[in-house]
């Protein structure tokens, strides 16, 4: 008796990562979902606060409280490093666009927002000092110089790396919800 319902490939063949017409527009969204790069980062984190959660426990029951306090610390902070590595990335609302990178946020209001376009330029290999041909999703804020333009997404980062029709379609929705709350 199959179940399709339950098999991995028939997740990846709808297009429910479309926003849908009930969704609250004031609430912070991300047009994509978050790469298997990053994924794979959290997940591997997590395993690592379980077997430090793990020890924890032991430590607990055979040394002192001091030292279990210490190593479930470790782990609290472990587990909160993976999370905010899965909140990362661009999120968008009719308020303006967030980028919200590992210790830093940064919101730009639609009247902030002079461009947002795709080009091609070098990028960061998975956020690394090597840079590689590839596109990005650029932020230009009206008013600025050089200076004020943004990549947003890039074709080589943790959510795109190999996912070129990803990048493609994060890219329009990023460009057409940009146009969209511009405009209203």
């Amino acid at each position: 008796m199959p179940l399709p319902f339950l098999t991995a490939d028939r997740a990846f063949d709808t297009t429910d990562d479309v926003s849908l017409p009930h969704h609250d527009r004031e609430s912070w969204r991300r047009p994509y979902r978050p790469g298997p790069w990053r994924v794979g980062a959290a997940a591997l984190m997590l395993l690592l606060a379980s077997f430090v959660l793990l020890a924890g426990v032991i430590i607990a029951a055979t040394s002192s409280m001091s030292s279990a306090g210490v190593v479930f610390g470790l782990a609290v902070v472990v587990i909160a490093c993976a999370l905010r590595l899965l909140r990362m990335g661009t999120w968008v609302s009719a308020h303006g666009l967030r980028q919200v990178a590992f210790f830093t946020t940064r919101t730009a209001s639609w009247r902030q927002v002079g461009s947002v376009r795709t080009v091609q330029q070098p990028v960061r290999w998975l956020g690394l000092p090597r840079t590689v041909q590839g596109q990005a999703l650029v932020l230009a804020r009206q008013g600025g110089g050089s200076g004020a333009v943004t990549p947003l997404l890039t074709t080589h980062n943790a959510d795109f790396l190999a996912r070129a029709e990803a990048f493609d379609r994060a890219a329009d929705t990023v460009e057409a919800w940009a146009d969209e709350y511009r405009r209203g």
